[in-house]
């Protein structure tokens, strides 16, 4: 029987609510949610239900919910669950409060947007000294939340590391998979929600299933190119956290980025903020098209999708222009 850990997930929104669900379930470890607004969370303590967030799926009796940051204080284990550009920020608000040895893992999917650097890399230069692990993968809030059955990828730099924080988050309906590959793991759950917006503008703009086969696959192997230029390993694509993820969320209309590239589609690429777009949530990988392109540029890595992506973002190529240039590049081998 694995250690008792003590959890706390910081962030209230879907995802970090059904993470701290799933984890304290089966009551092995105890988990804390913690948000900023502490309205909210008084709700969550009385009512186990987030109706914004997750309407109609009960939280567990053993969940805790706090919005002081001193909760932080005693756990072992901290999981950041805000979105990917607000996580600096929230390693600077929540540092001082993490206790010594807490590893930090962090459960967004981007990549930061004023500096190009890996969230791993922004959490470990803002917290120095503090273990710093990353969750991806496929996996949907409300499926989480729900118990549905569930397999993402944990990757820290030890692999006794990953092993531990795989055998302490799993349940019986939520699996991880223990990996060294944070750079691929990362770059896959970045690079899959751009990925994702391509497969919704085929579908909004009409161009049938074998343009999304033939999008899924050759965009895999751009990922892969960029992983492996990145110093991480291009098996890692084949994985929960590259191909499982892109699969999920490129095919699914829960996907905010796939619903945001059907709305690019249907509007001819005129769609205004992605972060008040498809209701309100923002869309990760609007954010991250440009940012890899730039990355791509860095480490002289072609990805022919990836830049038609942010150039149908920032307008610069509308729709159909973009499908002919990716139509009549050179013929190569595969």
């Amino acid at each position: 029987m694995s250690a008792r850990e003590r959890i706390v997930v910081i962030g209230a929104g879907a995802f970090g609510t059904a993470l701290a669900a799933v984890i304290s379930l089966e009551g092995r470890h105890p988990v804390t949610l913690i948000g900023r607004d502490p309205s909210l969370m008084s709700d969550l303590r009385d009512d186990r239900v987030h109706d914004a967030a997750l309407p109609g799926v009960p939280l567990p009796d053993a969940l805790e919910f706090s919005a002081e940051p001193d909760a932080i204080g005693e756990a072992s284990l901290v999981l950041f669950a805000m979105p990917s550009q607000a996580q600096a920020d929230a390693a600077r608000h929540y540092g001082p409060y993490l206790a010594e040895g807490a590893v930090v893992v962090t459960c967004a999917k981007g990549i930061d947007k004023s500096s190009g650097r890996l969230l791993t890399e922004v959490l470990e230069a803002e917290l120095p000294h503090h273990q710093v692990a990353v969750l991806s993968g496929p996996g949907f809030a409300a499926d989480i939340a729900r118990g549905l059955p569930t397999a993402m990828a944990i990757a820290a730099a030890d692999r006794a590391l990953a092993e531990r924080l795989a055998t302490a988050l799993s349940s019986r309906t939520f699996r991880l998979y223990a990996s060294t590959d944070r750079i691929g793991v990362q770059l896959g759950g970045a690079l899959k929600n751009v990925l994702a917006i391509a497969c919704g503008i085929i579908e909004g703009a009409g161009l049938g299933d074998s343009a999304r086969a033939a999008l899924i696959s050759r965009g895999l192997a751009e990922m892969s190119r960029l992983i492996e230029a990145m110093g991480g390993k291009a098996d890692t694509v084949r994985g929960l956290s590259g191909l499982g993820d892109l699969v999920l969320t490129g095919n699914s209309h829960q996907s905010r980025n796939l619903r945001f590239g059907i709305a690019l589609g249907q509007t001819g690429g005129n769609w205004g903020d992605p972060a008040e777009t498809v209701g309100g949530p923002l869309v990760e990988g609007a954010f991250a098209a440009s940012v890899a392109a730039r990355l791509g540029e860095k480490f002289s890595v072609e990805l022919p999708v990836t830049n038609a992506v942010a150039d149908i973002i920032d307008g610069k190529l509308d729709i159909m222009t973009a499908m002919e240039q990716l139509m009549t590049r050179p013929i190569t081998t595969e």
